[in-house]
Parts: C-alpha cells; sequence; structure tokens
C-alpha cells in the first residue's frame, strides 16, 4: 500500500475518490474529533481527538494536491506544482496548543462564488455576507464555519446539517429556517429572529443566543430537549413557550 492509498483509507475513502468526496469525508471526521466535543475534564480523549485531526489534516493537505483529472484506482496519482498551505488545515483550539496565525481553520472557499471580472479572471469570494438577502436559500450542507452573517435574512432557509462553526448571526433573521442537526458550535446569535425555527437536532453547544428570539422554534417533543446547548448562553433569550431566559 503506498502513502497516498493510506491517507484515503484515513478519510475512509476508496483510492482514485474525488475532491468533493475528500472534501467532505474531511469535514465529517473534523466535525466528529473536535476537542470541543470531548469533555474537558478527560485529557486521556482530548490528547487523542488532537492526534486524530493531525492524521486527518494530514490526509486531506496530501489528497488535495492530486490532480483529478489522473486520479484513478488503477493509476498513479501524480501531484500538482501547487504548495500546500498551512491556512487550510483544520486545527484544535487554540488552548490546545501554542499559537500561530496560520493554525486557524478555513473552511472551503468553493461556496458563493463571485461573479467574474473577466473572461479571464474571476473575483476571489469574500467572507463577509454580513446582511445577505438569503431568503429561502438551499443551503443544505453547506460549510460557512467562521463566516460573518450577521443581520443577513435567513428566513425559511434550509441549513440542515449545515457546518456553522463559531459563524457570525448576530441580529440575522432566521424565521421559519431548518437547521436540523446542523453544527452551531460556538456560534454567535445575539438578538437573532429564531421564531418557528428547526431546531432538532442542532448544536449550540457554547453558542451566544442572548437576547435571540426564539417564540415557537421546534426544540423537541413534548418534554424531551432535542437540541444541545451545553454551555450556551441564553441571557435575556425568549424561549420557545414565550418566558424570558434569566
Amino acid at each position: 500500500m503506498n502513502d497516498l492509498d493510506q491517507y484515503y483509507r484515513v478519510l475512509g475513502l476508496e483510492p482514485g475518490a474525488s475532491r468533493e468526496e475528500v472534501n467532505q469525508a474531511y469535514k465529517d471526521l473534523a466535525f466528529i474529533w473536535h476537542p470541543d466535543r470531548v469533555p474537558k475534564d478527560n485529557p486521556r480523549l482530548q490528547q487523542k481527538a488532537q492526534e486524530k485531526l493531525k492524521e486527518i489534516n494530514q490526509a486531506r493537505d496530501e489528497l488535495r494536491s492530486v490532480r483529478p483529472s489522473v486520479q484513478k484506482k488503477d493509476d498513479q496519482p501524480q501531484r500538482s506544482a501547487q504548495p500546500r498551505r498551512d491556512s487550510d488545515r483544520y486545527q484544535p483550539p487554540r488552548s490546545a496548543q501554542p499559537r500561530q496565525d496560520s493554525d486557524r481553520y478555513q473552511p472551503p472557499r468553493s461556496h458563493y462564488q463571485s461573479p467574474p471580472q473577466s473572461h479571464q479572471q474571476a473575483r476571489k469570494p469574500h467572507s463577509d455576507l454580513s446582511g445577505a438577502d438569503l431568503r429561502g436559500a438551499n443551503l443544505k450542507e453547506k460549510d460557512l464555519a467562521g463566516r460573518n452573517l450577521s443581520h443577513a435574512n435567513l428566513s425559511n432557509a434550509n441549513l440542515s446539517d449545515a457546518f456553522l462553526h463559531k459563524v457570525n448571526l448576530e441580529g440575522a433573521n432566521l424565521y421559519g429556517a431548518n437547521l436540523f442537526r446542523a453544527n452551531l458550535l460556538q456560534a454567535c446569535l445575539r438578538q437573532a429572529n429564531l421564531r418557528e425555527t428547526n431546531l432538532i437536532g442542532a448544536d449550540l453547544s457554547g453558542a451566544d443566543l442572548s437576547g435571540a428570539d426564539l417564540s415557537g422554534a421546534n426544540v423537541g417533543s413534548k418534554d424531551r430537549l432535542m437540541v444541545k446547548l451545553t454551555g450556551a448562553n441564553l441571557a435575556g433569550a425568549i424561549m420557545p413557550d414565550g418566558t424570558i431566559h434569566s
């Protein structure tokens, strides 16, 4: 087994998998092994999660350099001349290792591409989507981690299974949006409109929901809460039943 076959195996893929399959497998595993999902009082599991992330990072970095046109199971993959960028790697929180400017998770930049400036050169996407009109948009499984969507209009948008880790949704309108199983770890949702929003299965651990309006939001069935709110800030938030959290 050559090195590339081993990298595919780390991501749970067959040799020759497409670039999209590599990116999706990477996001899935990074979500599972994120240290924030491991109890802080268990150093053994924290260390294991950090080591696993390093392994996943290396596999994705190596497979990203494989040219899609020659990425076949029976052929030896060739590598492009494009250098690997450290900023494309998913790193554990800064509390788990020394801080470096390059050790920041950068989401894939395939979403929301701006129109090309000309037929020869395309403009790079911008991470600032504050105030954007995304009403009814289909954003299922999209990676918007770290994006600025403050005061954006996402009413009735489909954000099921979306990766929204540390996204800024302050003052955003999410009325009637579908956030089924969305990852909103440490997201900023201050003063956000979450009325009638579907939050079943969503992970809001460490999220700031202060002053948010969750009136009528779907958070479970009967007395069973089906939203993860570990460490979330709910000060002044209007709860699904209309009461204000103190």
